[in-house]
């Protein structure tokens, strides 16, 4: 229950601290399990002292046991095992500290840590975490590679000396962490949260050698696993070699079999690349002169064609057919003229034929009175009327003598001949 303090009346440390320990020996056994980081066993004396602490977290609490309690598990159980123990919390009122009084100690086998890592695996997956469509490309050709791996490891060496040998200009961008032990899995996680929030690193390569089972439980911790997954930038996995498999190999973009083939699948061979370049060169060399040779086979087989071989007998062809078309106009033209002209000389002979001149030209004459008009008959003038005779070449006066209405129609009348006049002769009907 809470206490009623202030200011004016605050607790004293030692009451404060005898009231969490009254809170504590109110607890009762719990099964704990954790990692041994210290273990101190001092000769002749009756306890163990140990220090037990979450892979995952950096929490530790101590432990103590009685002897014969540890020394039925001492030969199994070392700094670094991981152990399952049944104990009670205690307080040590006088330095304020905390600590579990152990009664049992069980180690946890490679069966138990398997079984473990199938559940965790099957639980992780069931989210989703390690679908294909998660991982993401590696770059062709990275920049900056960021390398997570143990100091002055084999497996460092492995990665930079078989990356530079690739590609000699690669640059890396070291973090050296504890790759086991219970430093592994915080110093991992910061390491690789760190290099992801540096947006010039292009890769980042976790790597490790060989080990056994527990040396690679970092590896397969829940809390790596997951900073791997929420990572931006591709992560390529190199841990052990080809057998192991923790479960950093299935969250990872990509996994290799060791750290060498790492470095192979992250950077790509200067030698191969350039031999690709010469390849493509030579592909693209080959295309185009099999496109040049078709298109000039296709040039040569058009220009063979008789209209480019001799291009002006086309035109000779027309000009032929154009002087054939201009003598055929010019015959059809002379044939209509000749048909022409012939109707016009027949007609002309017609209407010279039909004329009034052609008529006084066989001797006939035209008479015209004093106003113009032609006599056509002996009852149209009298006698001593005065008229004008026209004949072919011209005309002249003369006067009626008698008039003869009875006359026959085929003698002329009677008339005194007159000068000649040059007025043109109409039309004159026969008298």
């Amino acid at each position: 229950m809470a206490l009623n303090t202030s200011a004016d009346a605050p607790l004293p440390v030692g009451q404060v601290s005898r009231l969490i320990g009254g809170w504590i020996d109110r607890l009762g056994q719990v099964w704990v399990e954790g990692q041994i980081t210290q273990l101190n066993r001092r000769p002749g004396a009756g306890v163990v002292f140990l220090t037990l602490r979450d892979p995952s977290h950096d929490i530790s609490v101590g432990v103590t046991c009685f002897r014969q309690v540890f020394e039925e598990v001492a030969d199994v159980v070392t700094e670094g095992a991981r152990v399952v123990v049944l104990a009670k919390p205690e307080w040590y009122a006088p330095r304020g500290q905390l600590s579990l009084r152990v009664t049992e100690i069980r180690p946890v086998g490679i069966g138990e840590l398997l079984a473990r890592l199938e559940r965790l695996k099957r639980s992780l997956a069931s989210e989703g975490l390690f679908a294909q469509d998660r991982k993401k490309p590696l770059p062709f050709l990275p920049q900056l590679i960021g390398l997570v791996v143990g100091r002055a490891s084999a497996a460092e060496r492995d990665v930079l000396e078989n990356a530079r040998r690739r590609w000699p200009a690669v640059r890396f961008e070291v973090r050296n962490v504890a790759v086991q032990g219970v430093h592994a899995v915080p110093q991992v996680i910061e390491a690789v949260r760190e290099l992801d929030a540096r947006p010039d690193v292009d890769v980042i390569i976790v790597a490790r050698g060989g080990g056994s089972v527990e040396d690679l439980l970092p590896f397969s911790d829940e809390e790596v696993v997951r900073t791997v997954a929420a990572a931006r930038t591709p992560v390529v996995s190199a841990i052990g070699h080809e057998p192991d498999s923790p479960l950093l190999d299935l969250v990872a973009d990509l996994r290799a079999s060791t750290p060498t083939d790492a470095a192979k699948k992250v950077v790509p061979d200067v030698g191969e690349e350039l031999e690709r370049v010469r390849q493509l060169q030579g592909r693209g060399l080959r295309a185009l002169r099999g496109l040049l040779d078709r298109e000039e086979r296709g040039l040569a087989h058009a220009l063979a064609r008789p209209v480019f071989v001799h291009p002006q007998r086309m035109v000779e062809s027309r000009e032929a057919e154009v002087e054939a078309l201009l003598g055929r106009s010019r015959r059809t033209l002379g044939h209509l003229l000749d048909r022409a002209d012939s109707e016009l000389e027949h007609t002309r002979a017609r209407v010279v034929a039909l004329s009034p001149a052609a008529t006084l030209e066989r001797g006939y004459a035209v008479l015209q009175r004093a106003d113009g008009h032609v006599v056509r008959a002996p009852a149209e003038v009298t006698a001593g009327e005065p008229l004008r005779a026209r004949v072919a070449a011209g005309e002249f006066a003369v006067t009626v003598t008698d008039a003869a209405p009875d006359a026959a129609p085929d003698v002329p009348p009677a008339t005194t001949p007159q000068a000649p006049s040059d007025t043109a002769p109409g039309p004159a009907p026969r008298a």
